[in-house]
């Protein structure tokens, strides 16, 4: 039986790369990618040269009927998005869902970076657990809308911008819960990187002081909070 693995690649830095993951791209006979060319930038990096198959937001239900023909040939095919993990705020989970629902291939995830996890891992305390939203809507209304609900969970929620929306997101959600705090990661693991924990209102203050607002975010968002043990609660 062939396999299907899901494979996690660095957001940023090459170094990031796990060994494992080397490993199955140089023996997989086939690698579909949400880029060619962005893919191919990373295995020329480390030398490895396979077939490449485009398989992205557009065309992923078509591409997966040709990747399961690959399958059912007994070809063994790694799949990769962009940067960071699949299906993550990336393309592969219908690829996903359709090779599961129509064949008995194994599907393997090949785990590794993640901005998300990256960021919550430096976050420091802003609570017991937090819920991943990734990319908001482009359109105002449904963002604010999504904004205010997520809010009103009142637990931290982290979400993925662009540089050329982030200031204006930020404000959106300021106009509708001022006391929020935030940890945005900008860059993350890349040379400019750069990480802030602040309220909402200085994070939004420093960006506007900014020439020009550049790279790829994850910000979570938080209300303050007081961190109580069992023992604080039961006194």
């Amino acid at each position: 039986m062939s396999r299907l693995y899901i494979v996690a690649t660095p957001i940023g830095n090459m170094e990031d790369m796990t060994l494992r993951a080397l490993r199955i791209l140089r023996e997989v006979d086939v690698i579909a990618c949400e880029d060619t060319r962005h893919t191919s930038m990373l295995l020329n990096h480390y030398e490895i040269k396979k077939r490449l198959i485009a398989t992205h937001s557009y065309n992923e239900r078509e591409s997966s009927r040709g990747i399961l023909s690959l399958l059912d040939e007994g070809k063994d095919i790694a799949y990769c998005s962009d940067a960071g993990t699949p299906g993550i705020s990336d393309p592969g989970e219908l690829l996903v869902d359709y090779i599961r629902e129509n064949s008995d291939h194994e599907i393997i995830p090949v785990p590794g970076p993640s901005a998300a996890i990256t960021l919550i891992s430096v976050a420091g305390r802003v609570g017991r657990s937090f819920t991943f939203e990734g990319f908001l809507s482009p359109k105002s209304g449904r963002r604010k809308k999504r904004l205010t609900e997520l809010i009103a969970r009142n637990e931290p929620f982290l979400i993925y911008e662009s540089p050329f929306r982030v200031i204006k997101t930020l404000k959106e959600a300021f106009e509708i819960e001022r006391d929020l705090y935030a940890v945005m990661g900008r860059e993350l693991t890349k040379q400019f990187e750069e990480i802030k924990k602040m309220p909402l209102a200085e994070l939004i203050r420093y960006l506007e002081g900014k020439s020009t607002v550049k790279g790829e975010f994850a910000i979570l968002l938080y209300k303050d909070f007081h961190d109580k043990t069992e023992e604080d609660q039961e006194s």
